[in-house]
């Protein structure tokens, strides 16, 4: 493991810069910058001029606090992206559609910087895009694809079990004795300006935890999942829209296959942004559901069983769920998970989610009734 020593405090930049001279990137550096607005993990790129032509390549900041076992998720990230990469063999552009971690001078897939940081690194994928609403119904069944893709390629990965990097990361009672725990002590005072939202949460308990029981009793099978597929970690080409490659593989390890659709049904089909302080264009696109569902039934018929099927739509709104207790946990304890760019980022995060839950709830029917109808199709 390649160490750079102790040498007090220092910005992250300079931490990566010096983490940099480890790994094994060659040619003439040109410059660094952060990038991105992940909640999580801080990420930057650089450019390199190798041998007269310029490349990038991003660096990222394991969250410690996060990922307690940085080794265990490069251990994981290695293996997913290996596979994929042999699932890969002849296609065309196949470096812009799996991740490729960069090794360090030493062979590891990391550098431990001088205040005891891991840094990865891996190859930009030029010419793409992410993004936080759908534009299209088009652009909502490629989403789609692109997950149920992933999750095929997964389907056979063999071998010992992967890592839970997070464990009880979709574990929604044991999200909600957090919650408990947090509201009784109400730390910072503000439970008394989010009863609305805390008594939802309340009411909805016993439902939120569908899909971690039906998991627990075997009615659904564990399969390798993704667990964060928010739209945002799916990258479009810039060109064609073509869906080329999912990222952000720290939450790469067990569950089921429905806490990824649940979680692309609840970035995807909807109107607004998961942070949207304005409300009022909030809801369940029927048609972006539909696509989306499509998109996906089309890769995921190969594995898919019927109890999976079931509970389709019951994903997106548990998903959405965990996702508004989560975020108002994080509200009453300080805001200290996730980062926020203004007062209340994190209760405007959780309205936005359960707002999206009443309007799944109002059109229950009518998406049940499409899942069906397409299940028929796979």
């Amino acid at each position: 493991m390649t160490d750079l020593g102790n040498s007090g405090s220092k910005s992250k930049l300079c931490l990566l810069k010096e983490a940099l001279d480890h790994f094994s990137i060659y040619g003439d550096r040109e410059g660094i910058v952060p990038f991105g607005k992940g909640y999580i993990n801080d990420t930057f790129v650089s450019t390199w001029n190798q041998g007269g032509t310029r490349l990038h390549y991003t660096h990222q900041r394991i969250n410690q606090h996060v990922f307690t076992r940085p080794d265990e998720v490069m251990e994981n990230i290695l293996r997913v992206t290996s596979h994929i990469r042999t699932k890969l063999e002849g296609a065309a552009d196949r470096s812009r559609r799996v991740l490729t971690v960069i090794p360090a001078a030493d062979g590891k897939p990391y550098v431990r910087d001088a205040e005891g940081g891991w840094w990865r690194s891996y190859c930009f994928i030029e010419h793409a895009r992410g993004g936080d609403t759908a534009s299209s119904p088009g652009e909502a069944a490629l989403l789609g694809k692109s997950v149920g893709r992933f999750q095929n390629q997964l389907s056979d990965i063999g071998g010992d079990r992967l890592h839970e990097t997070i464990p009880g990361f979709h574990n929604m009672e044991t999200r909600y004795t957090r919650f408990h725990e947090a509201l009784q002590r109400d730390k910072h005072g503000r439970a008394g300006g989010c009863r609305g939202e805390i008594d939802f949460l309340l009411k909805n308990e016993e439902r939120g935890g569908l899909l971690i029981r039906s998991l627990w009793e075997r009615s659904l099978p564990e399969r390798i999942c993704h667990n964060d597929t928010k739209m945002n970690n799916i990258l479009l080409d810039e060109s064609t829209g073509e869906a080329l490659c999912i990222i952000d593989l720290d939450t790469v390890m067990p569950g089921t296959s429905l806490f990824d659709l649940g979680d692309l049904i609840r970035t995807v089909a909807t109107r607004v942004r998961e942070d949207e302080q304005d409300l009022s264009g909030a809801g369940f696109d029927m048609a972006l559901f539909r696509s989306l569902a499509e998109g996906y039934f089309s890769e995921a018929r190969h594995f898919l069983i019927p109890e999976e099927y079931a509970l389709v739509c019951e994903s997106g709104r548990s998903m959405a769920q965990i996702m508004a207790l989560r975020f108002l946990t994080d509200y009453l304890e300080g805001d200290h998970y996730y980062r926020t760019e203004r007062p209340g980022h994190n209760l405007d995060r959780c309205r936005s989610q359960i707002a999206l839950i009443r309007s799944m709830d109002s059109q229950w029917a009518a998406a049940e009734k499409t899942v069906k109808e397409l299940a028929q199709r796979a």
